[in-house]
């Protein structure tokens, strides 16, 4: 039963017996905590880059729809083919591979640390992190990436020679060759890393000059193969094609 109660200075409010009242308060709080509290709009002269949260849940759903090897085959496919139509003109052909994201996977070692990068630090409770790049190097575990293993298979065909140029330094050259042996490259020209102890501002600092090298020997380079723009970039090679890698980033 619902009445009216007038206040000393004349207004009129609406008052309820107690079950009404306690009916009317429940419904005002169930809705007062459904709805959503509006959220001003961002400052129009914001420059917050892209949420690494939601870009790591992207990479991650990248990877595993298969979407990642999809993409890579595609780019290794054509790859491929364009050796197939230069490598008969050519009297020492060459195809340069970069390794990591390009010949082998590091899957592993990059979803167990959250896509962050340690180079120290071991790789006991795998699944699980932190894992450290040099000791999972060491373990000779990483895959094969399929497309590249097929682009390697076709090159050894048409009988182009096959180095590898890769960042990784010098004291991994043993588990390195182990690790790419297990998995089927076999019978490479060159492999090629950087020295013990160096630092470049770049991975093309190191990569491009090897390349150059390469060619000294009389080879041409008919493709180089890589996860980064730094992999192909200054030359010394007829075609550069870029894999897909949006894990990690290197100059």
């Amino acid at each position: 039963m619902m009445r009216l109660r007038r206040h000393a200075h004349g207004m009129r409010t609406l008052f309820f017996r107690t079950p009404c009242r306690a009916l009317l308060a429940a419904v005002l709080c169930l809705a007062a905590c459904a709805a959503e509290p509006a959220i001003a709009p961002s400052p129009a002269d914001w420059t917050q880059p892209a949420n690494l949260g939601q870009g790591a849940l992207r990479a991650l759903a990248y990877h595993d729809s298969g979407a990642y090897l999809h993409d890579l085959a595609e780019v290794d496919a054509e790859a491929a083919d364009w050796l197939a139509v230069r490598a008969p003109h050519v009297s020492r052909p060459a195809l340069v591979l970069d390794i990591d994201e390009t010949s082998l996977s590091n899957w592993a070692e990059i979803k167990a640390n959250g896509f962050g990068h340690f180079n120290d630090g071991t790789c006991d409770a795998l699944p699980r992190g932190p894992c450290g790049f040099d000791a999972w190097a060491r373990l000779e575990r990483a895959p094969a990436l399929p497309p590249t293993l097929a682009l390697y298979r076709r090159a050894r065909q048409l009988g182009i020679a096959v180095f590898f140029v890769t960042g990784r330094h010098a004291d991994m050259t043993n588990a390195t060759a182990a690790n790419l042996r297990q998995v089927g490259y076999r019978d490479w020209n060159g492999l090629l890393l950087e020295p013990q102890g160096s630092h470049f501002a770049s991975a093309a600092d190191f990569k491009a000059p090897t390349r150059a090298a390469i060619e000294k020997q009389g080879y041409t380079i008919l493709a180089s193969v890589g996860d980064q723009r730094s992999d192909l970039d200054g030359g010394h090679a007829e075609r550069g094609f870029l894999l897909p890698n949006p894990f990690y980033f290197i100059p």
